[in-house]
């Protein structure tokens, strides 16, 4: 681990948001958080100097809120020039994680839209937690489970997580009784899911998991899951019920849809 936390903002309530779940979760790990806001350089006449006043004391605001949420965090702060995903994809290759807010203006408007969410998610080198602006619930982490070895990141994830925050798990798998391969039951599905929590018991004796495995189409499934929750895992691909969860209408579902905040982890490239 690299003992530190990204923000992206950009003066949004959807961005002050972010701005308290990464410095809390900076405290959680005893990290430091950087917060980063990214603007495109304007079509502009030479003659026309940029006035970066006002991206400076953007980013110092939000700098100075998170140190009055969390006042023993090292926080920093920086403007940087680039559109919002390859500023944020070049900061998680020194992160541990990187936080945004659902929704967002200036710099990072629609980044959570279409095209973007999906680049942002499938490049950046470390999880990725996009974040709501609702109040946060009290409930377990909800974890989506596909049995991939891809997802094997994410179960890892959720367990650091829910150690770091004093959570419960609810391990989560869909399963559609029609789609599934003859001869096959509600049996190898629980089997599947079983499989993939195993083993971590002893690194993390404190954690309490519980499994279920639910009949339905995987978004239905994963919103339904994400109530009361104070943080729903996903892995960035996977297999089964949860195949091309962040390719298309699925992610889209995921990432407007939860009740929670969300985090997306790759597997191994």
């Amino acid at each position: 681990m690299s003992g530190l936390v990204v923000v992206g903002v950009d003066g949004s309530s959807s961005s002050d948001a972010a701005v308290v779940h990464a410095v809390r979760d900076a405290q959680r790990r005893r990290a430091k958080l950087r917060v980063v806001h990214a603007f495109s350089w304007p079509v502009r006449p030479m003659y026309a100097p940029l006035d970066t006043a006002p991206m400076i004391r953007l980013a110092d605001d939000a700098a100075q809120h998170a140190r009055s949420v969390a006042p023993d965090v090292e926080v920093t702060d920086t403007v940087m020039v680039g559109d919002a995903v390859s500023v944020l994809s070049a900061e998680s290759r020194t992160a541990d994680l990187v936080v945004v807010g659902r929704r967002g203006i200036g710099g990072f408007i629609g980044m959570l839209l279409g095209s973007t969410a999906v680049s942002l998610t499938a490049h950046a080198q470390c999880p990725v937690m996009v974040v709501r602006e609702e109040p946060d619930g009290s409930g377990p982490i909800v974890l989506a489970v596909d049995g991939s070895s891809a997802g094997e990141k994410a179960v890892e994830f959720a367990f650091a997580e829910a150690s770091l925050r004093g959570a419960e798990i609810r391990a989560v798998h869909a399963w559609l009784p029609d789609y599934a391969p003859a001869g096959t039951g509600a049996e190898s599905a629980e089997r599947l899911l079983a499989q993939a929590v195993a083993g971590r018991g002893e690194r993390y004796p404190d954690v309490t998991v519980t499994q279920e495995v639910l009949s339905g189409e995987m978004r239905d499934v994963l919103i339904e899951a994400s109530r009361n929750a104070q943080l729903m895992v996903v892995g960035a691909r996977g297999r089964g019920g949860f195949s091309g969860m962040l390719l298309g209408s699925v992610s889209q579902a995921v990432l407007h849809h939860a009740h929670s905040p969300v985090v997306v982890v790759r597997g191994t490239a």
